[in-house]
């Protein structure tokens, strides 16, 4: 089955597709066509929305998902012709919110995503600028700076596992990939010794990874299967013996892995 999804904001619609896809997920026989329309902000930008809905269903010849976060509600009134399945994942919970707070809400928009708060706003920046600049076992020296540092065989994960913590937590993180050269010591390399208590290590199935190495570098030893076995053993044997939490992210997002090292590593 083939179904059109609209994704439909006042902004930038992050909110509305994030909702969205988590109930999509819970129907994973449908093949969904994604169509995000932001900055849904008068009547003509709704009824160009309408417009684009309706060609959908035209061409599909079934009604589209329709999932908004419009605040507006006179914007709302004309998506809601849009389509016979119109999910308001705003006006569903407002007015429940109201009665429970006995306040009316501001029904500003973008409040989710802008800079209410210029000090979280800054320290976001200044984890994510160190994220960046202590990618892939860069600048050792300011290692202890860092609130985790993320340990595995190239291509598991670690640098995007990172970003996604520095952005959405203010976390300062670091990685540092284990090569052949620290796998011959056979002991946590020295450099890593002084943040031990910061060490998270990430694994994956050597198959998953030889296809990931491979879509990077698909000449040469560093891809063979052979050879990401070899890793991935010498990675798992290496956090065991010294005893360092690790997480197998072979079919696992990358959200989930950042929630799971933050909650293993009892980060807030």
């Amino acid at each position: 089955m083939k179904r059109s999804v609209f994704f439909v904001s006042d902004r930038t619609g992050i909110t509305a597709e994030m909702l969205g896809e988590s109930l999509l997920t819970q129907f994973p026989g449908v093949e969904f066509k994604r169509t995000n329309i932001p900055f849904v902000t008068n009547e003509p930008t709704a009824r160009n929305a309408v417009a684009r809905i309706t060609d959908a269903a035209n061409e599909d010849d079934l009604p589209p998902l329709v999932f908004s976060t419009l605040t507006d509600t006179a914007i709302q009134k004309i998506l809601a012709n849009s389509s016979q399945f119109v999910f308001d994942l705003f006006g569903t919970f407002i007015e429940p919110l109201e009665d429970a707070l006995r306040l009316e809400s501001s029904r500003t928009a973008g409040r989710m995503h802008g800079i209410g708060d210029s000090g979280a706003y800054e320290r976001r920046l200044q984890a994510l600028n160190f994220t960046l600049n202590h990618d892939d076992g860069l600048h050792l020296r300011s290692l202890n700076d860092a609130e985790i540092i993320l340990v595995g065989v190239s291509r598991c994960g670690k640098t995007p596992t990172c970003l996604y913590l520095a952005m959405n937590y203010s976390l300062k993180t670091a990685n540092y990939p284990l090569t052949d050269d620290d796998f011959e010591e056979k002991t946590l390399p020295k450099v890593l010794e002084p943040v031990r208590e910061k060490l998270y290590g990430l694994t994956i199935v050597p198959e998953q990874l030889s296809r990931i190495r491979h879509e990077r570098r698909p000449h040469g030893h560093y891809a063979t299967l052979a050879q990401c076995r070899s890793e991935v053993a010498k990675a798992e044997t290496l956090f065991k013996s010294e005893n360092i939490q690790f997480l197998d992210t072979t079919t696992i997002s990358i959200e989930e892995i950042a929630a799971t090292v933050g909650r293993d590593m009892g980060l807030r």
